[in-house]
């Protein structure tokens, strides 16, 4: 059985390929009680309720439109171990013990994720292999550098060089002058994975209310978060609404900024013209700061990612110059059709990691995966769960990452960021 896709649904591949049955799940209307009210029905809120409802907890997940509506439904569905930041920029807040535990735990993200599919047979198409690739010789020496100090200083030894033709053996273009095969890292249908999260957490007990936009959380032991038609009386609360949350969080206004990207997915490539691309099913993404990424889906579409906009419009000539990066990349897929366009929101941090944290005593949040939420986002939410059964140091070891607002307040933080933007796509043609 397909859900229904509606009206203000992203029209997407994984809209219309969508294979996980979820049980109703009306708007709330009247007055509700649980132990934990969970806001978003994204990976993070999802995991969270499914954790929570595994240690005993009464949950309700309140969903503003439709599960998977924002970046968990729309995203490359790549699956990696680290941060959206380097390492580094850890070890400089933190230390470097704690960086290990981050970079240790951000490998649990990914077993995790797979842990998930195997235990509630989710149909997501999981597949593994990844390829972080170098566009230019500087990105040569800075990818290697850091297959040496991950090996060095975390003991990660998943990442191989490849050059030449053990490169071409996985991704079938001279663009690349090498890249860093992972083998922790994959891909996945995105939209299924998080549904079948969803379908597991119903199971365990979860009532999930889609179509039910919070309004406020009235803060107090216990909580109350009220939408439009109801209300939900809880011990605590987890915000998992990323990108999409608003005002609801007053206090962490500006340690986010939305950022648009956008997706297409090709016709059908086949098997044949397939393995002219990717012959081992790999995921690749290029080195540059505003990078591209691509992937085949499980029936042989070519799904490619890149280009951003913080405005909000999309970005002039969009269409046509992903075409030619296709057609650079690839001249067998010259006038391939192109069956499917999306593009959605993510939320970024001013140093791109990830911002946990709780208000008071019952609030808790997990926000700004700056893209490389597929599997940190199922992570948040067993910290989540940890730290709301008394065991936080775990989720504590995220939430001391410090996080600065982005410069410039309400109305020049856009433009900044836009101009910051600009400097690293020159920075990225030389």
């Amino acid at each position: 059985m397909f859900r229904a896709t509606t009206p203000d649904s992203p029209a997407s591949y994984y809209r219309d390929s969508i294979a996980v049955e979820l049980d109703p799940c009306p708007p709330l209307s009247g007055e509700n009680r649980a132990d934990v009210c969970v806001i978003g029905g994204g990976i993070t809120g999802c995991s969270a309720a499914l954790h929570l409802a595994e240690r005993g907890y009464s949950v309700v997940l309140l969903e503003a439109h439709e599960l998977g509506f924002g970046a968990s439904g729309r995203s490359g569905g790549q699956i990696l171990p680290g941060l959206g930041t380097d390492i580094s920029t850890v070890e400089q807040a933190l230390g470097r013990e704690r960086a290990r535990e981050v970079w240790e735990m951000s490998r649990e993200a990914v077993r995790l994720t797979a842990e998930r599919i195997e235990q509630h047979a989710i149909p997501c198409d999981l597949a593994w292999g990844y390829l972080h690739a170098a566009v230019k010789p500087r990105h040569v020496r800075e990818l290697q550098q850091l297959q040496e100090r991950l090996a060095r200083d975390y003991g990660y030894e998943a990442l191989t060089w490849l050059g030449g033709d053990a490169l071409r053996e996985r991704v079938a273009t001279d663009a690349y002058p090498g890249a860093l095969y992972e083998r922790e890292g994959g891909h996945l249908h995105p939209l299924n994975y998080t549904l079948g999260l969803a379908r597991a957490a119903q199971r365990a007990g979860v009532t999930i209310y889609e179509r039910s936009p919070a309004r406020t959380i009235r803060r107090g032991q216990p909580a109350t978060v009220e939408t439009e038609r109801g209300r939900i009386t809880a011990d605590f609360v987890v915000v998992g609404a990323n990108a999409y949350m608003g005002r609801l969080l007053p206090e962490l206004e500006g340690r986010i900024m939305r950022a648009a990207n956008y997706i297409i997915a090709t016709e059908s490539l086949g098997e044949a013209r397939a393995a002219q691309v990717l012959p081992r099913n790999d995921a690749l993404s290029d080195a540059n700061f505003v990078l591209d990424y691509y992937r085949l889906s499980a029936d042989k579409r070519l799904i490619y990612g890149g280009e951003v906009s913080y405005d909000g419009r999309e970005p002039r000539g969009l269409q046509q110059r992903m075409d030619a990066k296709i057609a650079r990349l690839f001249p067998v897929l010259e006038g391939v059709r192109i069956d499917y366009r999306w593009g959605g929101d993510v939320a970024i941090t001013l140093n791109r990691a990830p911002d946990f944290g709780r208000l008071g005593a019952n609030v808790y949040y997990a926000q700004g995966y700056s893209g490389h939420g597929m599997a940190l986002a199922g992570l948040s939410g067993r910290l989540m769960a940890e730290a709301i059964a008394g065991q936080s140091e775990r989720f504590d070891v995220f939430a001391a990452m410090p996080h600065r607002h982005f410069p410039g307040g309400e109305r020049l933080r856009t433009p900044l960021l836009v101009l910051a933007t600009h400097f690293y796509k020159l920075r990225d043609r030389l």
